[in-house]
């Protein structure tokens, strides 16, 4: 495994991290403690110290999975994890929860699901920019950085914001006292490198890709007409959309990727070849694909 600083933080983390959407069920698969307990255990042996979930993979309830794998070795992890939206008063529907009180709750919800005392990076979750200018917020969250529960505050910025070039948000992150912005960047979809990437190579601010593998689809093992159940994420995209990102991903691999090479090895190299980025997060559904993962900083 190799590594990178993250920014300004004072660390260096993985360039491979580990992402954790597929422990909330939505990727067509379920998951036991048990089966979260190994793929954390070898992660670790596999060198990848960040792990990188939200409040809202299901109620808190991926990252109380993780607080019980890595409850006897905490202090060998560092914990990202989300703030924003939040199942309020027991219903099933995620809803928009950006008050200070609320946020409050959830970082509170968070230490206690996560079984730790702090969080290392508190990501406000892809909200607009009138959830994100809000000065009690923020005023709240460094009151909390003071106090030891969080290290450091990040900023996921949205998909939408990305593609509309709004980087209010991005050119607001010193002064709310962010010192890491998480991105999704891939093969397919480059907007990051416009802006994003330069300004946070110029200010010193760490890097987390994220759909570094656009959906999977960048692993190769799918073809154009693929066909999602509905307890995959993907099936949530409309066929054309899907289609059309297939048949991209088939391009690349004839042209770009090497015969007889890994394509997701590939993919998440490709990213890391960016110097801005400081690592890559990769969701993964076995074992065999969080070594296959791993294996990218290889090919750096």
């Amino acid at each position: 495994m190799k590594y990178r600083a993250l920014g300004k933080t004072g660390v260096d983390v993985s360039t491979i991290a580990l992402g954790t959407h597929q422990f909330s069920g939505e990727w067509a698969r379920q998951y036991t403690a048990a089966d979260v307990a190994a793929m954390l255990a070898r992660a670790r042996e596999l060198g990848i110290n960040l792990l990188d979930t939200a409040e809202c993979y299901g109620n808190h309830a991926v990252e109380a999975l993780i607080g019980e794998a890595i409850q006897k070795d905490r202090g060998n992890w560092l914990i990202a994890t989300k703030f924003g939206h939040a199942y309020l008063d027991g219903s099933e529907k995620k809803s928009d929860a950006w008050s200070a009180a609320l946020v409050q709750r959830q970082l509170e919800d968070s230490l206690k699901a996560l079984r730790t005392d702090r969080i290392d990076l508190y990501q406000f979750h892809s909200g607009t920019n009138k959830d994100f200018e809000n000065d009690e917020l923020w005023t709240m969250l460094n009151t909390q950085v003071r106090a030891g529960k969080i290290r450091w505050l990040g900023i996921s910025l949205s998909a939408d914001a990305l593609l509309k070039d709004d980087m209010r948000q991005l050119h607001a992150a010193s002064k709310i006292g962010a010192s890491v912005i998480q991105v999704v960047y891939n093969r397919l979809q480059r907007k990051a490198e416009e802006q994003v990437l330069p300004y946070c190579a110029k200010e010193n601010l760490g890097v987390l890709v994220r759909v570094a593998l656009a959906k999977g689809f960048l692993s190769g093992n799918y073809k154009p007409g693929a066909v999602f159940s509905k307890d995959d994420t993907r099936s949530t995209y409309s066929q054309q959309f899907n289609d059309e990102q297939l048949r991209m991903v088939e391009e690349i691999k004839t042209k770009e990727v090497p015969g007889g090479q890994n394509m997701a090895q590939w993919a998440l190299a490709w990213c890391l070849k960016q110097k801005a980025v400081s690592s890559v997060i990769a969701g993964c559904k076995s074992i065999a694909q969080l070594e296959a993962n791993a294996g990218a900083t290889k090919k750096l």
